[in-house]
């Protein structure tokens, strides 16, 4: 049995900070329930204190999550740490996890403090985090770029005023391999407490985020901080689907393994690009659609022959299974939630009432369902908890080379009442979006529409995502159907309905 990589995810809060990756109260529970599933060992669901919103979301996640420790992001500075206790304190394993910079040019330049200033705030913040928590993380921010000696001193610090791990921060993705196993390494013989873990938070800007942690591991770090899809500021965070199959894909070189289920890789990606509306790129290692595709001649007969000559994971590993029974449009609701519990969703009755319609109204369109259908259908706005205040009816929309764009368009309201509007535009999409404006008479703003099918042949299921400005928040929506244009007519009036949610006199 080898060591035990304790795994702290922090999509919901270094993630999330990221532009495009915003998710709203009730994406983030989804993210949290799922994270859960996965088998993370820490959440770190927020920074309670950067806003109401986000102190809300952390309070509902320490509420919700049973299994996994849930951690609150905090500067050193009281009236933070106090606020980040009220935020995670009904959880069942709360964590406090609090930070501030150790190199020189942030010490000098960002936090205007001497060193020993530095230190008199990392042993005040712990102590206070520790007579509230018993778990409290410190983290040296920019400590690949801190003096190594002083970033000894600085963890040292942190555990005699009380904290329970430890970890350092290559902020900006400075740091080399061998290099951070130097470190890592050098660490380890200088705590003065062998018995706290070492902890490593890496991002990706040189594109060694990975290999990074990986080098950390190696050198005994006890816990690795990621995010799903590597998301994150900049180029983004390590990815945790990464780390995690080099650790099991590669055991024999390791000698590690986590806690993590992961069957449940799959679909966890999968979820965060459904609620972020970002999608992955087909060579994404791990979870990218081309991840276990074979094109070449070569290669396709080695894989027919053996999949060793050219898969060292199998697919079932991170939970995409091949198709074991034919759905369409004759197939009863036992034999989908069958299916659904065969891929590895945990859907709410309810939620699971609303995929089943939505699935018979995708079976009437297309000839055979796959699991891509089925997965993109558990997806849609409805499994995810968005109240559907317009609904898409029916539209028309005429559209040439010789004449302008025209679209008619009604929607109808959660009351039963119809609406319809008829616009003109630069194109069929500028129309549909505009009839759409006129019904619902908010203030939209179209950032950024994208379109892509999401399943294979003739028959597609085409997704769109939709990335508006609604009454001056930032929201995103997404929208599926075989016909492209009314996959992007959902997607607007998926966003519009997030909108609606999060605008207090009209929920």
């Amino acid at each position: 049995m080898g060591r035990k990589i304790q795994i702290l995810d922090t999509t919901l809060r270094d993630g999330e900070q990221a532009p495009g990756y915003g998710m709203n109260l009730n994406e983030k529970l989804e993210m949290a329930r799922q994270l859960e599933r996965l088998g993370v060992d820490i959440i770190e669901a927020g920074f309670p204190v950067s806003s109401p919103e986000d102190y809300e979301a952390v309070q509902q996640i320490s509420r919700l999550v049973k299994k996994s420790v849930v951690a609150g992001f905090s500067r050193c500075v009281q009236e933070d740490i106090r606020r980040t206790w009220q935020a995670i304190q009904e959880a069942e394993k709360p964590r406090i996890h609090i930070f501030i910079a150790t190199s020189e040019i942030h010490m000098q330049y960002k936090l205007k403090l001497s060193p020993e200033e530095v230190l008199a705030k990392i042993t005040e913040s712990v102590a206070l985090a520790r007579s509230l928590c018993a778990d409290v993380e410190f983290s040296a921010e920019d400590a690949t770029r801190s003096d190594r000696a002083f970033l000894a001193k600085a963890l040292n610090t942190a555990i005699e005023a009380g904290a329970t791990v430890v970890n350092i921060a290559d902020t900006v993705g400075y740091i080399t391999p061998d290099e951070m196993f130097r470190l890592v390494q050098y660490l380890k013989e200088q705590l003065c407490n062998p018995q706290i873990p070492l902890s490593v938070h890496v991002h990706n800007d040189l594109g060694m985020g990975v290999a990074n942690t990986l080098a950390a591991i190696r050198a005994g770090a006890d816990q690795v901080e990621c995010t799903i899809n590597g998301i994150g500021e900049r180029a983004g965070n390590v990815a945790l689907e990464e780390v995690v199959m080099a650790l099991h894909t590669r055991y024999d070189y390791f000698q590690c393994d986590t806690n993590i289920n992961t069957s449940q890789i799959y679909r966890t990606s999968k979820l965060l690009a459904t609620v972020t509306g970002v999608g992955l790129p087909p060579n994404k290692p791990i979870v990218g659609k081309n991840a276990f595709a074979h094109e070449s001649g070569i290669h396709q007969h080695g894989v027919l022959a053996s999949p060793l000559t050219y898969e060292i994971m199998k697919p079932e590993e991170i939970g995409i299974y091949q198709n074991r029974m034919v759905l369409g449009k004759h197939s009863g609701r036992h034999a989908f939630v069958e299916r659904v519990a065969e891929l590895g969703y945990l859907i709410p009755e309810a939620s699971l009432d609303k995929a089943f319609a939505r699935f018979k109204l995708l079976a009437e369109r297309k000839k055979d369902i796959t699991d891509k259908d089925i997965e993109a259908v558990l997806g849609s706005s409805a499994v995810l908890g968005v109240k559907e205040t317009y609904a898409l009816k029916s539209f028309v929309i005429n559209s040439g080379t010789v004449i302008s764009a025209t679209a008619v368009v009604r929607l109808v309201r959660d009351d039963g009442e119809e609406f319809e509007h008829v616009a003109r535009g630069e194109g069929p999409i500028d129309a549909a979006f505009k009839a759409i404006d006129r019904i619902v008479k908010m203030d939209n703003k179209l950032q950024n529409w994208t379109i892509q099918a999401v399943t294979e042949g003739e028959d597609a299921l085409g997704e769109a995502v939709s990335k508006i400005t609604c009454n001056g928040r930032p929201v995103t929506g997404r929208g599926l159907s075989p016909d492209i244009l009314e996959a992007s007519m959902r997607s607007y009036i998926n966003a519009i309905n997030k909108a609606i949610m999060l605008e207090p006199q009209r929920t």
